[in-house]
């Protein structure tokens, strides 16, 4: 019994996902600056769900993958994608939608508390 109380815990401890925190995505010089990201970890041409990091408003609802891939369904570069074209309201691109300059979330509210921006799972 002892040893599949093990092996379950060390099993769940390996297949448990976690993402990391990689800081706020915003333009307000208040906040503290993001910590020092890997080369390559926002500019990824190949970026997708799984190797990109992550962009979240307050309230938690997803805002698309931070990479350069304009083929990802998901990613802020799609322009005809929902997290990535200027008409989309979840967009950061769109102006009047969560890229607002007078959105709490937006990262182009210098006044603002930004998105957080979580990295791939581990």
């Amino acid at each position: 019994m002892r040893t599949f109380v093990i092996i379950t815990l060390v099993l769940l401890g390996v297949t448990a996902a976690h993402a990391q925190y990689l800081g706020n995505y915003t333009v307000n010089p208040m906040l503290p600056p993001a910590p020092p990201q890997p080369p390559g970890t926002f500019n990824n041409p190949f970026g997708n769900n799984y190797n990109s990091p992550q962009m979240y408003d307050s309230q938690g609802t997803f805002h698309g993958n931070l990479n350069s891939n304009q083929f990802d369904p998901n990613s802020v570069a799609n322009p005809f994608g929902r997290y990535g074209s200027q008409f989309s309201p979840d967009s950061i691109n769109n102006p009047f939608g969560a890229g607002s300059r007078f959105s709490p979330d937006s990262p182009y509210n210098q006044f603002g508390q930004g998105m957080r921006v979580y990295g791939p799972n581990d």
